[in-house]
């Protein structure tokens, strides 16, 4: 008996239509092989959204993902969009997105893969072996609190305001996220904040460290955000599993994807208490090279994996889909972004070809 689910895409904007299509055939072929049936609905989100309704998430973008088993979404933005009002910006869509679903926790891999470890800008010796996992709250802190605004001031002068601001309870559901992602993993959990200045972070701290008590298997350790990043680049092969806030966590996975070589290789999962998650690559749009037949798909294709393992509990499909990506890479294709010496440059359909073929 096969299995059906309901996908949304969300294509968005550059690059982000040709990865979806190599993405959708890898999914349809591995489902053919595994006896699951995808029913994929297309919706528009970001630029392309903004220029057909003036909104970057209408109303039937969100109610589609919301009755959705899963949402794939490619990327979004570029300079097109980058003058308009805050309010209508292709990333006013994707915070909407992820507070319309409950998305609190975002699950952020950093791994080096043996075929690429040439690319890292780093040493062979720092990065060989680099495997983290930075686990970001993902609906709090900054970028939600109130108040925030640009206001003018008694004297005339513009006053600009955000505020960072996070509960008890916000810090202990993404902590036990943490926790559990650290035990299934090496069992290490390093909590990044700022407890010498930010009275917020003092109490993020103070939480994390309460429920360590819950998770005497996890080794917790704790360090200020500006130490992690150095940390980071210095000895990435300490870090197991981080934790973190919002911003902060924006900024820390970043840095950790590039340790890898190219943040077009790397997926995300954005997932919530309940309902459908969000799986998506964590490189931009790419404008300039859109349409080009350039852009790199398995970042792609890694979180269409993702979405299969944690989003749809389908872990043989999401084992084919990156056991093909390893298939490609070890056959020396690639894409410009990942090109070295004596390798094989393609294209983003080729690359997808490729992976069809290692797949059957």
């Amino acid at each position: 008996m096969s299995k059906q689910y309901r996908i949304t895409l969300l294509p968005g904007d550059g690059i982000g239509p040709e990865i979806m299509s190599v993405t959708v055939a890898v999914l349809k072929q591995v489902g053919e092989q595994l006896g699951i049936k995808f029913e994929f609905q297309e919706a528009l989100m970001g630029g392309a959204a903004i220029d057909a309704t003036g909104n970057p998430l209408p109303d039937e973008t969100l109610t589609a993902c919301k009755n959705s088993d899963a949402v794939l979404l490619a990327a979004i933005g570029g300079y097109k969009w980058d003058n308009l009002p805050r309010h209508q910006r292709p990333e006013t869509g994707l915070l909407g997105l992820r507070a319309g679903l409950g998305l609190f926790a975002n699950l952020r891999p950093a791994s080096i893969l043996p075929q690429l470890i040439d690319a890292s800008s780093l040493k062979r010796e720092v990065v060989e072996g680099v495997d983290i996992m930075v686990v970001r709250e993902l609906t709090g802190g900054i970028y939600f609190g109130q108040p925030k605004g640009i206001f003018e001031t008694e004297t005339g002068e513009k006053r600009g305001v955000n505020t960072m601001v996070y509960s008890e309870s916000e810090i202990d559901r993404i902590g036990r996220v943490a926790f559990e992602t650290a035990r299934k993993r090496g069992g290490k959990l390093c909590s990044v904040d700022k407890a010498n200045v930010l009275d917020v972070s003092q109490l993020w701290r103070d939480r994390i460290t309460q429920l360590a008590a819950e998770y005497p298997d996890v080794e917790l350790s704790h360090l200020y955000v500006d130490n992690a990043a150095m940390q980071l680049i210095r000895a990435p092969k300490q870090f197991d599993t981080i934790v973190t806030g919002n911003l902060f966590g924006d900024i820390l996975s970043d840095a950790a994807a590039m340790l890898t070589g190219s943040i077009g290789m790397l997926p995300s999962a954005s997932l919530g208490a309940s309902g459908p998650g969000v799986f998506e690559p964590v490189h931009g749009s790419a404008p300039d090279i859109a349409g080009q037949d350039k852009a790199n798909p398995l970042a792609q294709v890694l979180s269409a994996a993702m979405m299969m393992r944690y989003g749809l509990n389908e872990p043989e499909a999401a084992t084919r889909m990156e056991q093909a990506v390893l298939k490609v890479l070890d056959a020396g294709y690639r894409t410009g972004d990942i090109m070295s010496a004596e390798m094989k440059l393609v294209g983003c359909q080729e690359m997808g070809d490729a992976l069809l073929q290692a797949l059957a």
